[in-house]
């Protein structure tokens, strides 16, 4: 079996690097035009297609075909989905009050508050929570069972954010739901579906990773763990409750729903 090839697998970290930063800032160039920078969570997802398609057209000849066809595919599908769902949802809308209030601390210059703030953070998280998808398109070895429990790991979690997204934006498209806690379907599990279903889906693609060989894998378990954090810790989960912590009717689903991972409703006490 061939070796893994570490010096083509540096060159692209520099690659998906750039690719990263352009699409970022081309979001950014967009958003000065606009005046709207809520544009850059579709760039999001969007990077994270756009690192994978580079990757593969650049690791041709080294890593196995079937694992950089199956990891490419799976992080587009996932990547693009999420882009045109929050496309979709932001449609016609004003700036989010998550970047407004970013904005109105900045110090100087809203515009290179921004880039820095929220472009270039954006585009070196691509970089560092797409590890697992560039490594694995560079591992010589053939799919193995491992590759396929991490891609049914990741079917998981698109379920999970797809039907998510659907159930929510149906609830809100009626009228006669405002104000009220969505806490139906899948949101009766979970209060969060769609972050736990890009934790499955980041965990899936480490274990197709994984199956490549645990040497370039082990440098990769950063990116999930981040990505872990983000959605628990950092700019998803917790400011979403905090945001939601007045909204009449709250306390109570959040006392009777899990917190994160997928659980049968508690009854009352």
């Amino acid at each position: 079996m061939t070796a893994f090839a570490w010096a083509t697998f540096a060159a692209n970290l520099g690659w998906a690097a750039a690719t990263a930063l352009a699409v970022l800032l081309l979001t950014f160039a967009v958003a000065l035009r606009t005046g709207v920078h809520r544009i850059v969570d579709v760039a999001w997802g969007a990077a994270f297609a756009a690192v994978a398609l580079v990757t593969y057209a650049l690791s041709a000849g080294t890593g196995d075909p079937g694992r950089r066809a199956l990891v490419t595919v799976l992080t587009a599908v996932w990547g693009l989905r999420l882009a045109a769902h929050i496309a979709r949802r932001g449609r016609g809308r004003g700036e989010d009050p998550r970047y407004a209030a970013l904005l109105a601390r900045a110090p100087g210059s809203r515009a290179w508050y921004a880039l820095r703030m929220v472009y270039l953070l954006q585009a070196a998280l691509v970089w560092l929570v797409s590890l697992p998808v560039q490594a694995a398109q560079y591992a010589p070895a053939s799919l193995s069972a491992l590759a396929w429990a991490g891609t049914a790991l990741w079917a998981v979690g698109l379920f999970f954010e797809a039907v998510g997204d659907a159930q929510l934006a149906r609830f809100t498209r009626d009228p006669g739901n405002r104000g009220r806690i969505m806490d139906r379907g899948l949101w009766r599990w979970t209060r969060h579906p769609n972050y736990f279903g890009d934790f499955c889906v980041w965990w899936g693609l480490f274990l197709v990773a994984c199956d490549g060989g645990w040497r370039p894998a082990a440098l990769c378990v950063v990116s999930p763990l981040v990505m872990t954090l983000l959605l628990t810790r950092g700019s998803g989960k917790r400011l979403l409750e905090q945001h939601m912590a007045d909204r009449p009717g709250w306390p109570e689903y959040a006392a009777r729903t899990s917190g994160f991972f997928p659980w049968p409703p508690r009854g009352p006490r």
